[in-house]
């Protein structure tokens, strides 16, 4: 999927180095022309000559190095980069080009590129806090660069925290990202619903779910990514809204409801991953509830369903449902599909570690109206989200 793209590694002086390899191998098995750059101290931790033997090309290490033939070869590489990854990206690094500091071959290279450049940060836990390299990692992803966050876990240092080289799997997954779905979505609006829906007792208490918006939030953010309109209908939640939407605020099931139904008519895709209440109280005080001596029983209505209105309106639109069980997750799951009319439904079985709300992975089926079940593997939020688009993109 990577055929005829120039991929230019840049590889800093740190113990994560040694993981490099498996990335350009997995790189260049994926198609792409892989060019190694390494400074002076990746060189102490791994051989160039190892690079060199994976990657099939010239590894760099010095800025006068001849390489056979007369040009600027750091300007060349520059413009034929497709894309420029720093794989270990130490503190070092991202301070000089913070700086606008040119001084080695990597750096002068990044200085040069108009490619996108990705930096996956692997240092002390201590160094990656401390607040200049936060401020220095927030100006450049300002000015358009690009990050992946490193892991947390145990540390050459021995300190254990974040600080950590991403998995390879993952920074691979970022760059095919970076390559082959920064546009395919273009001209595209895609209507994305996050979150709990709140539904008030009175001014105080009020009924709702342990939805955080992650899911919601990662497919607004993916779709924009990927060159998409997104209008993004969200309950309470505590994240920001990702750069790029069109952001739309809602409290209540009837909030979500009339918000879904204004933008609709623009919509090419709907995203319904927000966990509606179905139910609000039939009568909200304007007071607070005084405790009382005996039981109380709250008398609840339906709430619009606002998934059934879609489906029964959708036209020629792709809708995607979620279904979040605790029990029969296929024949729950397969119901929603054919009573709401989808194109298919992202079922997740909330009791499964790693999968409920709250957590930065899930766990997935991809359920589709033509009777077809994908399992897929357990993953960040982040992937399911493209792995939901690349689905949207057959379909369209």
């Amino acid at each position: 999927m990577l055929n005829d793209k120039c991929i230019i590694l840049g590889i800093t002086g740190g113990i994560a180095a040694y993981k490099v390899p498996d990335l350009v191998s997995r790189l260049s098995k994926a198609g792409a022309d892989v060019h190694v750059i390494m400074t002076e101290s990746a060189a102490e931790f791994i051989t160039p000559l190892t690079l060199q033997t994976i990657s099939r090309n010239q590894v760099i290490t010095g800025l006068f190095e001849a390489h056979g033939e007369w040009e600027v070869q750091h300007i060349s590489l520059a413009d034929r980069a497709d894309l420029l990854a720093v794989v270990p990206a130490t503190a070092n690094v991202i301070g000089k080009v913070r700086a606008g500091i040119a001084d080695d071959f990597l750096t002068t290279t990044i200085v040069a590129t108009r490619a996108p450049v990705l930096f996956a940060p692997a240092m002390n836990i201590h160094m990656y806090a401390n607040p200049i390299v936060q401020d220095n990692i927030k100006v450049l992803t300002s000015c358009g660069y690009q990050f992946i966050e490193p892991a947390t876990g145990f540390l050459a240092c021995g300190y254990e925290g974040k600080g950590r080289l991403p998995e390879i799997d993952q920074i691979f997954r970022k760059i095919s990202d970076l390559l082959v779905r920064r546009s395919d979505l273009t001209d595209k609006t895609i209507l994305v619903t996050a979150g709990p829906t709140r539904e008030y007792i009175d001014p105080i208490r009020f009924l709702s779910n342990s939805s955080t918006g992650k899911m919601g939030y990662a497919v607004a953010e993916a779709a924009a990514a990927r060159g998409a309109r997104v209008i993004l209908i969200s309950g309470p939640v505590n994240l920001p809204p990702p750069l790029g939407v069109t952001f739309v605020p809602v409290i209540s099931a009837r909030d979500m409801f009339d918000a879904v139904v204004e933008h609709f008519a623009q919509a090419d895709v709907v995203i319904k991953s927000a966990a509606v209440s179905d139910y609000h109280p039939k009568e909200k005080l304007g007071f607070k509830l005084k405790k009382g001596s005996s039981d109380w029983f709250l008398e609840l209505s339906r709430n619009p369903d606002i998934l059934h209105y879609l489906g029964q309106n959708k036209g020629a639109r792709i809708l995607v449902g979620f279904a979040a069980e605790t029990d029969n997750l296929v024949k729950n799951a397969e119901k929603k599909v054919s009573d709401k009319n989808l194109d298919f439904i992202v079922a997740n079985d909330v009791t499964l570690a790693g999968a409920g709300f709250g957590t930065d992975t899930n766990i997935v089926k991809f359920l589709y109206k033509d009777g077809r079940i994908e399992q897929l593997d357990k993953m960040d939020k982040k992937e399911v989200a493209h792995q939901i688009l690349d689905r949207v993109i057959q379909m369209l």
